[in-house]
């Protein structure tokens, strides 16, 4: 039975035995955790001797331990090794053996840092199941999965000031829950509060712990919501309250997510906010539905084009006479509802009416309906389906290829 221990060896005299792959991991983590790094071998990796520690390129000398506090024994010899350990014993100096843990006084564990949390795993002596085990706690950290937060002072303890908090701007994806990122994921199980828009994904919610505040701020059509600004207001004042705060979104919070006006009131007020992009759907859903918004032969360009506005309408600023014109991939966002508008005013700027369209509603998820047909019957046969937002509609020669691609998919 072992007695685990965290050291502190900033500014301590650590010396090493060996120059090889193992030596070198040892040596690095020392150099992170601010140890004064003594290297003897007689040949040492190329990488190793970049590092700034001190190298002695001889065999093991027993005076080499004289002023050290901790020894890594990690020759290719087991017999130096074991003599290293038994000199350090008489001097009472911790030694880890890297060949032998079982003859070690000190055990290296297989390590992990998730902010301010570190986890050392060891296994019975065995370093391959200790590194197994890591290695899935440091994927559980990096997921989310395991409910740490980062550490708070205790209710009634005297703060030395206003605690400030944080908002992280967290692109959800285009749906399925399995396609937000990692960091993502993370800073949603470290949230106090999350602010959660429509077309987030919904699934990854019921995941929190009960005492995670939930603010629904989805913007539904003919439903009450909060304005723009009462939504950036919110983050602000939360975060001000000490709170971390994620705001979900849907896709990626810049594009057409209006991260930037959040991220900018955040600035303005002073208040610290991160953004995590998303895999936005204008590029995921197509993918998914087995459509490539790109492909060689057929389109190396491809435009992303907000469609909620009539194009008659004065407000509208998309060039729409150079989008018909080109012949890359277009990619609607926000279109169901003035599809007959924007087909209309792409036929009649130059676009074939022949031109091939698909329209993929709840794209990546459970509930995804794909519709195909060309530019001059697309409006009339989604409203036929009764296709609903949200839905990515995609214009151009890219949309045969699913024929072939959507069982892959």
């Amino acid at each position: 039975m072992t007695y685990p221990l965290m050291l502190d060896v900033t500014g301590r005299r650590v010396l090493v035995a060996g120059g090889g792959q193992v030596a070198l991991r040892r040596v690095r983590a020392l150099l992170a955790a601010g140890a004064v790094v003594h290297v003897v071998a007689p040949r040492v990796e190329p990488e190793l001797a970049d590092l700034p520690v001190t190298i002695d390129r001889r065999p093991y000398r027993d005076s080499d331990l004289a002023g050290a506090w901790l020894v890594h024994a990690a020759t290719g010899d087991p017999a130096v090794n074991a003599a290293i350990a038994l000199a350090a014993e008489r001097l009472r100096i911790w030694c880890s053996r890297a060949d032998d843990a079982s003859r070690s006084r000190a055990q290296a564990p297989a390590v992990t840092r998730h902010g301010d949390v570190t986890v050392a795993v060891t296994a019975g002596g065995d370093p391959r199941r200790s590194q197994r085990l890591r290695s899935a706690i440091a994927l559980a950290l990096a997921e989310g999965t395991l409910p740490v937060r980062p550490y708070r002072p205790q209710a009634g303890r005297r703060a030395a000031g206003p605690v400030l908090g944080t908002v992280a701007l967290v692109g959800g994806g285009p749906g399925d829950p399995g396609l937000l990122t990692v960091r993502g994921r993370r800073l949603l199980a470290e949230a106090d509060v999350v602010v959660a828009d429509r077309l987030a994904p919904r699934d990854v919610l019921a995941e929190l712990g009960p005492d995670v505040e939930i603010i629904d701020v989805g913007k539904a059509p003919a439903t009450p919501h909060l304005s723009q600004p009462e939504i950036s207001a919110l983050l602000v004042d939360r975060a001000r309250a000490g709170q971390r705060v994620v705001r979900l979104k849907g896709g990626d919070p810049f594009v057409f997510g209006r991260g930037g006006e959040e991220a900018l009131a955040c600035a303005r007020a002073g208040v610290p906010f991160t953004v995590v992009p998303g895999v936005t759907s204008a590029v995921a859903v197509p993918a998914c539905a087995g459509i490539p918004v790109t492909h060689r032969g057929i389109t190396q360009d491809f435009a992303v084009v907000s469609a909620h506005l009539d194009p008659s309408h004065p407000g509208a600023t998309v060039d729409w006479a150079a989008l018909a014109a080109g012949p890359g991939t277009l990619v609607l966002l926000m279109a169901v509802g003035r599809l007959a508008e924007v087909s209309r005013e792409l036929v009649k700027r130059g676009r074939a009416a022949t031109t091939p369209v698909a329209v993929i509603s709840d794209g990546t998820t459970d509930r995804e309906r794909v519709l195909v047909s060309t530019l001059g019957q697309v409006a009339g046969e989604v409203a036929a389906a009764g296709l609903r937002p949200p839905a990515v509609v995609v214009i151009g020669e890219v949309v045969r290829l699913r024929a072939a691609l959507r069982h892959a998919a």
